[in-house]
């Protein structure tokens, strides 16, 4: 979209114009009037003037004479001529000798230079007073301009972003493709006596593709389109947000139809308390307050559309959700595996791909990533292939990308000790052992102990066939016993642990805390839920509403279910033994493999592990 800017001037401009002005008069204009009218005489009427003692100051410089009438009124000039005794003759007149000042009135002077300077600088402040007050909306406007909304006005462009360029989200662009047809096409709604809502508010994850979608809504609209930041409302002063939303609605009442953009709408539209306060609450309030109004008040709106952006919707005012304000509520949410794969081959267009790609593996592998994350993956593939001298982007690129994504870049500086190299190649394959030995756990798809600069001295990634959107409490287990297999790795291998499983243990707790205070999943609390999810989008914070009493029988099952997972995960690495030593011995010379490596060393371990045992049950038979 083609943003549409007034033409401003800024204040340096009309100083170097006063500037200027002043230069000009003072080179060109001031000597014209400044210069005294000079009269030429002939040399006899110097003589005459001369002989009635009439000469006042006279000043004799090559062949000119320059002179004065004794009052000084006036000033000749004549040329001079061989004359030895005309020194004599003035001085006997009465005349002085000196320089003739050309100097002007001091009237003059004053009015040139001091009175007309001044009128300058007056008219110019009175003319920047003008303008500042058309800024600020009016001549009860406050300082500065701080009352225009500033909002900025796009128009149609021709390499805007259209919804063909929006992937992954197919309902929410369902959506405001209605929005758009409308704007098109009023008449075909109104006919059926139907009405477009006022409201749509854009609700999702960071990254989801909110603000894209509102700009594919301007490049498909073909109508003004003003898009403003809910942080750009609050001024330092009171009554100054309240002002930017009257007059951000004023512009769009005068360019109707029209859509309004407000991302990031619960910088002002969170819930009022009770007791406003006082200060910045207050202020926000106020703004709040006249949003309402103008979005359902007694003045109509007809053919101005609200869209806003947030992801934060339970913190919103209940009356700004309401009907009649924001009607319809458009989910933007985390892409599913086909949308995954609908951004990636979107973003992949703008660089140059191996023809061999996968991007349904890529989008498998890239699991819970959003819109924003999936376009970061395809550039850092585009930059490493630029790094290894290459001019397309291979697979192997955009699975290191994924990589880089989501645990940060390869930390070459950082340097493993013998010992902690073995530590970290076995707790990494008691992870993966773990998975494998389970039924309904993810595949593995790489395990490595290259050091990362988020902080892992290494991980194993799993990756599922396909998207699960429901799970059993048997799967949750098993990610928990999966979770605890980088530990129990370490204790069957080397006998201690070490504070590698960290990370581990936070989100195996937090698992197992789910399943019995929030998932309904425990025999002694049943269908009851004590753990409530607060910000769902933002990080999925949870908070505990229960007494002292249920909280610490809450604690021991938890404690309880975690043991009984890390437990379950020593037993499958113990009866495995063989194959822990060998896959651990295998990734500490490779340091990285791939899951394909993992299964094919498992199944020979697994099998000379049964050859083994049959020979013994021959043997045994024999006797």
């Amino acid at each position: 979209m083609k943003e549409v800017k007034p033409p401003k001037r800024p204040l340096i401009f009309y100083y170097v114009l006063v500037l200027a002005v002043l230069a000009l008069l003072n080179l060109i204009v001031s000597p014209l009037l400044m210069r005294p009218r000079i009269d030429e005489v002939d040399y006899g009427t110097f003589m005459d003037m001369i002989e009635e003692e009439n000469i006042g100051v006279v000043e004799i410089s090559g062949d000119e004479i320059t002179f004065t009438d004794k009052d000084n009124a006036h000033l000749y000039q004549t040329g001079a001529m061989y004359d030895p005794t005309l020194a004599e003759r003035l001085h006997d007149a009465g005349a002085a000798f000196g320089s003739v000042s050309d100097e002007g009135s001091p009237i003059l002077s004053f009015l040139l230079f001091f009175v007309l300077p001044l009128a300058i600088f007056i008219g110019l402040g009175q003319y920047m007073s003008r303008k500042l007050m058309e800024q600020m909306g009016g001549k009860n406007s406050l300082s500065f301009g701080m009352g225009k909304s500033n909002a900025r006005v796009y128009v149609q462009s021709s390499n805007g972003i259209r919804f063909s360029d929006v992937a992954g989200e197919d309902e929410a662009k369902e959506n405001l493709a209605e929005i758009v047809d409308y704007l098109h096409n009023p008449k075909k709604y109104t006919d059926v006596g139907a009405s477009m809502p006022k409201g749509v508010l854009l609700v999702g994850p960071p990254g989801t593709g909110k603000t894209m979608l509102a700009k594919a809504v301007a490049g498909e609209a073909n109508v003004p389109f003003f898009s403003m930041s809910g942080s750009e409302f609050v001024e330092m002063f009171v009554g100054m947000g309240a002002s930017k939303v009257r007059d951000l609605f004023r512009q769009a009442k005068e360019k109707a139809p029209c859509i309004v953009f407000i991302d990031e709408i619960d910088a002002i539209g969170q819930k009022r308390s009770a007791g406003s306060g006082m200060g910045g609450n207050d202020e926000r309030e106020q703004t709040l307050n006249q949003l309402l109004t103008e979005m359902d008040g007694f003045e109509s709106n007809n053919g101005v559309i609200i869209l806003a952006a947030t992801n934060r919707p339970e913190s919103l005012d209940p009356a700004l959700t309401r009907p009649g304000r924001f009607d319809r509520r458009v989910p933007v949410e985390l892409p599913d595996l086909a949308g995954r794969e609908a951004i990636l081959q979107v973003h992949a267009r703008k660089i140059k791909t191996a023809p061999d790609v996968d991007f349904h593996t890529i989008a498998r592998m890239a699991a819970g990533t959003s819109g924003a994350e999936l376009a970061n993956i395809i550039n850092e593939a585009a930059l490493r292939a630029v790094r290894a001298g290459r001019s397309v982007v291979t697979e192997a690129d955009l699975e290191e990308s994924i990589e880089v994504v989501l645990a940060g870049y390869q930390k070459k500086n950082a340097i493993l000790s013998d010992q902690e190299k073995r530590v970290v190649a076995c707790h990494e394959i008691g992870h993966a052992l773990v998975a494998a030995l389970q039924t309904d756990s993810a595949p593995v798809q790489k395990i490595t102990i290259i050091p990362r600069t988020s902080g892992a001295l290494g991980y194993t990634m799993q990756v599922d066939t396909a998207d699960k959107n429901l799970l059993t409490r048997q799967e949750l287990e098993n990610k928990i016993a999966t979770l605890t297999g980088g530990r129990a790795a370490e204790e069957v291998v080397f006998g201690q642990i070490t504070t590698g499983a960290a990370n581990d243990i936070e989100q195996a707790t937090k698992l197992a805390r789910a399943i019995i205070a929030r998932y309904g999943m425990s025999d002694d609390f049943d269908m009851v839920a004590f753990e409530t999810v607060t910000n769902q989008y933002l990080g999925g914070d949870a908070s505990l509403a229960c007494s002292a009493e249920t909280q610490q029988r809450i604690d021991r099952e938890v404690v309880e279910l975690v043991r009984a997972q890390h437990a379950k995960a020593r037993r499958l690495l113990e009866e495995n033994r063989a194959a822990l030593d060998k896959l651990s011995d295998y990734l500490y010379e490779k340091e990285t493999i791939t899951g394909e490596e993992f299964m094919q060393l498992l199944r020979q371990t697994q099998q000379a592990k049964g050859d083994a045992a049959r020979c013994s049950t021959m043997r045994g038979r024999s006797r």
